[in-house]
């Protein structure tokens, strides 16, 4: 079974071609990063209009670099939810042409649901149950896959994603935009008991997480310095702070690991990609037993890939959309 799968919910437009759920024939990815850089982050209108500019020629890049044809489809799957709204109308508005016009089914996905499905193109041995992190700019959450379409939030944060931190900061840094990556080159080398940053603590909710306070006390932190003329230990403050977030992520998925008992845990999203993060999940399991899966980095950002593998799970459910499917910012995991 050959699926057309469409990603445009951020600054990524991204068109893939995967056969059987596992099997990635093509994945054409067109970065609007270095764009957006400029303003420090992503502006709406911006990205939407750069989708519509190069999401039809991604297509015909993604057919060809799979040597399939159009009549070879079998279905159409597309990120219908959650993102920035217009960028995922683009793609949504596209997808539900290309489904109407070869005649084939529409497949809707969860933009989480398909970072998750990351995992199964990198690991093919994955199956459910596992409890899988989910950590991108704009998402944070702990999820119990119990089966390919039957998902469970059990622990999120209640403020900032995690990787949105990770670029506020950078960008109060002044080291650029995604943060993540330049973030974690920096902390490299730096000491990261340099700077006492804060770890939240959710009350009744053991689970549940909270970045905004870890992002404030980063920004004050720059700007008193700043203010009074001292130099900061930039290495420094950038390990404290990956610290201080995977010390907020990692011990909250073992504690899920272990109220579930799967043995396993995965790890999805862009913020999946920090050596921090990956490094003390790798411990952490060590310790507890349970097999870890990892994405490799090229899977970790926003791609067609995942959305086709998840959305070959969510057609083998009985999961169609009609032409009256729309886009969401923002949506449950569990509601598919």
């Amino acid at each position: 079974m050959h699926i057309l799968a469409v990603e445009s919910s951020c600054d990524e437009t991204a068109v893939a071609v995967v056969r059987d759920g596992r099997t990635v024939l093509s994945d054409i990815i067109a970065s609007q990063a270095d764009m957006h850089a400029i303003y420090g982050g992503v502006v709406p209108e911006i990205a939407s209009r750069k989708h519509i500019e190069v999401i039809a020629g991604l297509s015909a890049q993604a057919l060809t670099r799979a040597c399939v044809t159009k009549e070879d489809l079998n279905a159409v799957a597309v990120t219908y939810a959650p993102g920035l709204i217009g960028a995922v109308l683009v793609g949504v508005n596209f997808a539900k042409a290309a489904a109407f016009a070869l005649d084939v089914p529409l497949v809707p996905v969860h933009h989480v649901r398909g970072h998750i499905a990351a995992n199964y193109i990198a690991h093919p041995d994955l199956e459910p149950p596992f409890v899988c992190l989910c950590v991108s700019g704009g998402n944070t959450l702990i999820v119990d896959v119990r089966g390919y379409t039957d998902m469970e939030i059990m622990g999120a944060t209640r403020d900032d994603a995690a990787g949105e931190c990770f670029d506020k900061a950078a960008r109060v840094l002044g080291i650029g935009y995604p943060g993540g990556a330049p973030m974690d080159r920096l902390a490299r080398g730096g000491d990261s008991r340099r700077y006492t940053l804060p770890r939240a603590h959710v009350d009744g909710a053991p689970l549940d997480m909270s970045f905004s306070g870890l992002k404030t006390a980063v920004v004050n932190l720059v700007h008193n310095a700043r203010q009074k003329g001292e130099e900061l230990d930039l290495p420094g403050l950038a390990a404290s702070f990956a610290a201080a977030v995977s010390d907020t992520l990692v011990p909250r998925t073992m504690e899920a690991a272990r109220l579930t008992g799967y043995g396993k845990v995965a790890v999805a999203g862009g913020v999946a990609a920090n050596s921090r993060i990956r490094a003390d999940l790798e411990r952490a399991c060590r310790a507890s037993g349970d097999r870890l899966y990892l994405p490799p980095l090229s899977l970790c950002g926003d791609n067609g890939a995942m959305i086709g593998c998840q959305g070959y799970y969510e057609y083998q459910a009985g999961v169609r959309a009609g032409m009256d499917l729309n886009a969401y910012a923002n949506r449950d995991i569990s509601a598919g």
